[in-house]
C-alpha cells in the first residue's frame, strides 16, 4: 500500500491571492453522473462540488453516510481529461469529518469490496479541524489524463456517520475530442510528391533539426 501523504496550508490569503481559478475543476464534473455509495440522501454527493469561493457555505444537502457506517465511495466523472494537482475536503463537526482519503483513477467498476483489496493510487491522512484553505497535494504524474476520479473515505474521527460539506479539486482541464476523425486519401500517387530520400543521408546530426 502506498504511504499516506500529508497536507499543506496556504501561506497567503486565498481571497486576496485569487486562488479560485486553480480550483475550478468542479466546472468540468459531469454532475448528473456523480455517484456515491452509502450516502444517506440519494444525490447529495453532487452538492459538495462547488466553487472555491463557496467552500465555507453550507450545501443545499450535505453529504452524509448512513448511520453506524462511516464509509463513502464517491465516483466523479469529468467531461474531459484532467490533471489533478490537489484535493480539499471540508467535513462536519463532532468527529464526523473524514479521517482518511484514498483515491483511484479511471475505474467505473469499484465498490467497497473491490477497494478493500485494491491499493489506491494515493492515500492521505486528513486533518479533523482543518483550515478551509488546506490542500492535500497529489503525486501529479499519477493523476494525469484522469477522466474519472474515485474517492474512498474509509473512516472518520469517531462519529456514527461521516459528513462532507465541500470537496475541491485543483488542477488543469483538457478538452475531450468528440468530433469525427478526418482522413485524407490520394486517388493516385504522384511520383513527384513522393521523393525517396538518399539512403546515405538517413540520419540526423546531433543538435540538428
Amino acid at each position: 500500500m502506498p504511504p499516506l501523504q500529508g497536507c499543506c496550508a496556504h501561506d497567503h490569503d486565498c481571497e486576496e491571492a485569487d486562488c479560485g481559478p486553480s480550483w475550478s475543476l468542479h466546472e468540468h464534473i459531469d454532475l448528473p453522473r456523480v455517484a456515491c455509495l452509502n450516502e444517506a440522501n440519494a444525490g447529495s454527493a453532487k452538492h459538495v462540488f462547488r466553487s472555491w469561493a463557496e467552500r465555507l457555505q453550507d450545501p443545499a444537502v450535505p453529504l452524509d453516510s448512513n448511520e453506524d457506517d462511516a464509509e463513502l465511495l464517491i465516483t466523479i466523472p469529468f467531461n474531459g481529461a484532467v490533471k489533478v494537482k490537489a484535493i480539499n475536503v471540508i467535513g462536519g463537526s463532532n468527529g464526523s469529518s473524514p479521517a482518511r482519503l484514498r483515491a483511484y483513477t479511471n475505474r467505473n467498476d469499484l465498490d467497497f469490496a473491490a477497494v478493500a483489496d485494491m491499493a489506491p493510487v494515493q492515500a492521505w491522512d486528513l486533518q479533523e479541524l482543518q483550515q478551509a484553505s488546506m490542500e492535500y497535494p497529489t503525486q501529479v504524474a499519477k493523476f494525469n489524463g484522469v477522466h474519472t476520479l474515485i474517492l474512498h473515505i474509509p473512516e472518520n474521527f469517531g462519529a456514527d456517520h461521516t459528513r462532507i460539506t465541500f470537496i475541491g479539486i485543483k488542477g488543469d482541464f483538457s478538452e475531450r475530442r468528440t468530433g469525427p476523425v478526418t482522413a485524407v486519401y490520394e486517388a493516385r500517387a504522384m511520383p513527384k510528391d513522393h521523393k525517396v530520400a538518399d539512403p546515405s543521408k538517413n540520419f540526423r546530426e546531433v543538435g540538428g533539426f
